[in-house]
């Protein structure tokens, strides 16, 4: 198998919060180098060693790097938007530059390239009973008369291929019947919110902290011939501010919301003031670690747990009010 090497650029205070958020995305193994680390090693070695090889002391003023490698699958595409679209949120909070430079290379591929060298791995592919999911780019029969979402993420999270969107979109589309609102908060690339519509949905209010986000689900919105007034998006953190939580708020037929445990906790009382009584709240994003706390979390605050579907170590539950 072939593996993607990708090097995150950060500082020493940058590297917990960073693996932690790598953990969320599926990401379990990392190497670390940091100078600060063997600075403090080199200044309390005790008497075995006794030597310490050229190359290894270039580790006394490197710049401070996490090191993780991906499969060369179809998964791959995802798990790289993933990873800089939480280097872009953490750029984004950090206006004293704690945190480095969060800047992410590939070894494998060069950056000017990965725009469109990840498309190869995106073909379009049949979800569920009702949906079928294209690349903008690709052809699709449609011999079994599916609904058709053509999407294209740019630079935001939502193929439909990870494991946590495509479990995500097999039970919405089994509570979209017909005219529901529906919020779709930490959007990506839209591919949630615009599944919604074209199933059925009335209208869908889409929210996502990157503002790039926000314009590519906006794009594929008009890709799929939804109009403006069917499909609002907001740029915003609503856990921060509250002007952009008044402006969405609604009852809503049904949430969804693929983001990440932490997150996905924080929101839990969002979610029961946007919810109407008896709507549909569906989460994923989850790691099959940390399900149980963000399923007791979300049931603490009032939730009903209804279902919860597992894909290779990953979560997505569907609760109701």
């Amino acid at each position: 198998m072939e593996w993607t090497e990708v090097n995150i650029y950060t500082t020493a205070d940058g590297i917990e919060i960073i693996c932690s958020n790598l953990m969320d995305i599926g990401i379990k193994g990392f190497v670390i180098k940091d100078s600060d680390d063997f600075n403090e090693f080199l200044e309390n070695k005790n008497g075995q060693w006794d030597y310490i090889d050229n190359d290894l002391m270039g580790l006394a003023d490197c710049e401070t790097c996490i090191t993780v490698y991906l499969p060369c699958n179809n998964q791959r595409a995802d798990m790289l938007l993933s990873i800089k679209s939480m280097l872009a949120e953490m750029k984004s909070a950090d206006t004293d530059g704690i945190y480095g430079r969060l800047e992410a290379e590939l070894s494998s591929i060069r950056e000017e390239d990965w725009a469109n060298n990840w498309k190869q791995y995106f073909k379009p592919f049949k979800i569920g009973d009702r949906l079928a999911v294209k690349p903008s780019w690709e052809e699709y029969s449609n011999d079994d008369n599916r609904t058709v979402l053509e999407i294209d993420p740019a630079s935001s999270f939502g193929t439909g291929q990870h494991h946590t969107t495509r479990l995500c979109l097999e039970l919405l589309e089994n509570c979209i019947k017909n005219g529901e609102k529906v919020l779709d908060i930490g959007c990506g690339s839209g591919i949630l919110s615009i599944a919604s519509v074209l199933l059925g949905a009335e209208n869908a209010v889409a929210v996502d902290i990157e503002e790039n986000a926000v314009a590519t689900a906006k794009e594929n919105a008009v890709k799929n011939n939804i109009p403006e007034e069917k499909y609002k998006t907001f740029f915003g953190n609503i856990l921060n501010n509250e002007s952009l939580a008044e402006e969405i708020d609604n009852k809503y037929d049904v949430i969804t919301a693929n983001i990440v445990a932490d997150v996905l906790i924080a929101m839990k009382y969002y979610f029961m003031r946007y919810l109407k009584d008896g709507g549909t709240l569906i989460i994923s994003g989850i790691i099959e670690e940390r399900m149980e706390e963000v399923l007791t979390a979300v049931e603490n605050v009032g939730f009903i747990k209804q279902n919860v579907s597992i894909k290779e170590g990953w979560a997505a539950a569907q609760f109701t009010k």
